[in-house]
């Protein structure tokens, strides 16, 4: 396989559609647009469900609407911090992340590495045996550079005996193409 041809969302998706069974629950730590919370709905079907995080009511908003135009109705959108989720979810087979800004929303809120570090912990609590979550992050900007040091920092610590972790990176891209990285429930 190659993957010249393939974006950090095209990534995720793959890695989703490979590893998401029907009746799982998930969690879209960062609903944005709504496109990945549309298909988790999607992968886990009418018996799975999807709780979609997001702290901008614009978010919340597109993700409804999407959500709507597919008749998918397995999602519990949630206006909140990621960082909170073990509030609403008990346990989750996968947790799905989008880190920095919201496509076409306004770029001085965005996410930070304090903040997303504390949304990980909440994941890595509430994540099922051989479970998984995956990590888009946007850097570059303003802004982002301090997210992905702080990310990527906090992951290389994690104890190896409980989790691996993957990062994928396009490394010969002009620019600061996003990474995707993927941290995996050890049995």
């Amino acid at each position: 396989m190659t993957y010249f041809d393939k974006n950090t969302v095209k990534l995720s998706h793959q890695h989703m559609k490979a590893h998401l069974n029907k009746g799982d629950t998930v969690v879209d730590a960062t609903a944005g647009r709504g496109r990945d919370t549309l298909l988790l709905s999607q992968l886990v079907g009418d018996g799975g469900k999807v709780y979609a995080f997001d702290i901008q009511e614009e978010a919340i908003n597109s993700t409804k609407a999407l959500l709507e135009e597919n008749g998918r109705q397995n999602v519990t959108l949630i206006l909140d911090s990621h960082h909170k989720m073990k509030d609403y979810v008990k346990s989750a087979r996968a947790v799905v992340f989008n880190l920095g800004f919201l496509p076409g929303g306004d770029h001085s809120i965005f996410s930070h590495g304090e903040t997303s570090i504390k949304a990980i912990e909440s994941a890595l609590d509430i994540l099922e045996e051989d479970g998984f979550i995956s990590v888009c992050v946007y850097h570059g900007g303003d802004t982002g550079f301090e997210e992905r040091d702080t990310v990527l920092e906090y992951l290389e610590r994690l104890d190896q005996k409980k989790y691996t972790v993957m990062l994928h990176s396009f490394h010969n891209r002009q620019g600061y193409p996003p990474l995707f990285l993927v941290i995996e429930k050890n049995r």
